[in-house]
């Protein structure tokens, strides 16, 4: 998201109450998100920066005046009178500050964490069984099916909050794959605690000395608080991978062998 864009929902995040009923915000965010994401004439009507903003706020109290409490209304009608710089971002937006509201709620009660690490594991589990992801993710599967896979997998395991994201990044990924969804929430949750999410992945178990002298290490790198989510895999030999965003630093040994390999294949290539 760029320019106008970004500045629209840096702006709009600064307007999302703080407190009050979080989490019947979040779902009729989710429920706009939701019709605009079906209605594309709409969502280019609600971002068109030649329409007068007095008409756009008025398609938006036609259309939800009467659904959404006072908070989810104002919000929207605040998104329709912003520039955005294409028509998704306002979508992403609102989506955005639907999570956002559900994971104020959940730092509220005190769940903040254990949101972080449960996104984190159901990213695991799916890793781990490619057989669930493709079932969660086929789009001839029906949603009912799906949801109904989700609840038998995770009732009573996780919080609310993170069953409501994770449903919500099955059932309408939105072009996504789950691995981006899953990574875009775990980002926004970081973000509330200002910190940053490092994904490592490492040969053998790091000790708590070792895993407290890799945040530090990333911390000077990033100029930013990190937690780390750590996963073992012994394939990659020895070494660690750590990837924070879009950003992956490969320290392993499979990935020196591989280099070394190709080294010489090519050197090898060259005499011939």
């Amino acid at each position: 998201m760029q320019g106008a864009s970004r500045d629209s929902l840096a702006a709009l995040r600064e307007q999302l109450p703080t407190d009050g009923e979080l989490t019947e915000l979040s779902e009729q965010l989710y429920a706009v998100v939701s019709l605009l994401t079906v209605q594309a004439s709409l969502r280019r009507a609600l971002s068109d920066p030649a329409s007068a903003e007095a008409t756009k706020v008025g398609v938006v109290d036609s259309l939800f005046g009467s659904r959404l409490n006072d908070a989810a209304l104002e919000l929207v009608r605040e998104a329709a009178r912003r520039r955005w710089s294409q028509p998704r971002d306002l979508l992403d937006s609102l989506e955005t500050l639907a999570v956002d509201a559900a994971l104020a709620a959940a730092e509220g009660a005190g769940d903040l964490d254990s949101v972080e690490d449960e996104l984190f594991r159901f990213e695991r589990i799916l890793d781990a069984e490619p057989e669930l992801r493709a079932a969660l993710t086929n789009r001839n599967y029906p949603a009912e099916a799906k949801q109904q896979m989700l609840h038998r997998l995770l009732d009573g395991k996780v919080n609310a909050v993170t069953f409501n994201l994770l449903e919500r990044a099955v059932l309408e990924p939105r072009g996504r794959t789950i691995e981006r969804a899953l990574r875009d929430l775990s980002s926004l949750a970081a973000q509330r605690r200002e910190r940053l999410i490092a994904h490592v992945t490492s040969a053998v178990e790091l000790t708590e000395d070792e895993q407290r002298d890799l945040i530090a290490a990333l911390g000077r790198a990033f100029s930013h608080d990190v937690r780390l989510q750590v996963v073992v895999d012994p394939s990659i030999v020895g070494g660690l991978t750590v990837r924070i965003g879009d950003e992956i630093i490969d320290a392993s040994v499979a990935r020196q062998l591989d280099e070394a390999r190709r080294k010489l294949t090519g050197k090898s290539g060259s005499r011939a």
